[in-house]
């Protein structure tokens, strides 16, 4: 009996000393890494998708804000000229950059009268911003400022279900931290390791450089002049190199028949090329780190109408 009850005894420590160590991890992996508090998206029939509004939070150590437009940016300030800020995942930043340090962002703060909201989301295009544009309107803005890649020239709209299908486009957050670490971001890894079939989101897609073929050139462009015209405001591209054109220091086919569009239309377009930009202002192959950034920043202030 004494032996019976010493087993159970160990047993029930050991019980507890596994509850504690789950509880410890479970709460570092919330505080440290933000686990449970990813930004969470919606779906649109018009736009495709995009951060879903009213969100604060952290995650892995940065601070991300969207408002009540899904823009990352605060409430539009109608007391300041508004710049709209359009593009991809370069110019949303992602949870790998904080709300300060995110182009958008540095820019208002820097021009203390001038407010650039960031309606933008990972690979978005033209044809996504000119949608969202036409549904939410322009919240009087004097001026655009188009941030593009040489892969957004044919990469349209499908309206592929992602929300709540792809790991970067959760629509809930898990209940479990550990769950979300490995159900997120360890068995993905695992399954693509042993396995050659991977189902990607549209973001990976792109790292990996399979782009979407679209048989036009993205509408988007021509959308959003006419947006422009109407409003009697500039638009102006930046046209954002990645890095194997950083690389060869020329932009593909695809980033000459963005320039060339531009050309033809009397739309103004910056070329990252022609900028300082080099191999550590980048975090993979296409986004540009906190570094990077502070580079587009300072050249959209440059180019500010």
């Amino acid at each position: 009996m004494k032996n019976w009850a010493f087993g159970e005894n160990s047993l029930l420590k050991i019980i507890l000393v596994l509850i504690l160590l789950l509880c410890m991890v479970e709460i570092s992996l919330r505080i440290l890494l933000g686990l449970c508090n990813a930004p969470l998206y919606v779906s649109s029939n018009t736009y495709e998708y995009a951060a879903a509004p009213n969100q604060d939070g952290r995650r892995f150590g940065n601070h991300y804000h969207y408002n009540s437009f899904s823009q990352r940016s605060l409430e539009p300030d109608s007391s300041k000229t508004i710049i709209l800020g359009l593009g991809d995942s370069v110019l949303f930043g992602g949870v790998q950059s904080d709300q300060e340090n995110i182009a958008t962002s540095l820019v208002t703060n820097h021009l203390k009268d001038i407010q650039m909201l960031n309606i933008s989301a990972g690979s978005w295009g033209p044809d996504n911003c000119a949608a969202y544009l036409r549904e939410k309107g322009t919240f009087s803005a004097k001026g655009m400022f188009l941030v593009v890649s040489s892969h957004d020239a044919y990469d349209n709209m499908d309206f592929e279900p992602v929300v709540g299908l792809h790991s970067s486009y959760p629509k809930h957050q898990y209940v479990l931290a550990w769950w979300e670490l490995l159900d997120r971001y360890i068995l993905p890894r695992l399954r693509s390791y042993f396995s050659k079939q991977e189902n990607l989101d549209p973001d990976q897609k792109v790292l990996q450089t399979i782009h979407k073929k679209g048989l036009v050139f993205n509408p988007g462009f021509n959308g959003l002049k006419t947006i422009s015209d109407s409003l009697n405001i500039p638009l102006i591209i930046y046209l954002h190199a990645e890095k194997a054109e950083l690389l060869n220091k020329k932009y593909n086919n695809e980033g000459k028949e963005i320039i060339q569009w531009a050309n033809l239309n009397g739309i103004k377009i910056i070329k990252e090329l022609e900028y300082n930009f080099v191999d550590s202002d980048y975090r993979d192959n296409i986004h540009i780190n906190d570094k990077g950034q502070k580079k587009l920043a300072r050249i959209i202030v440059e180019h500010l109408p």
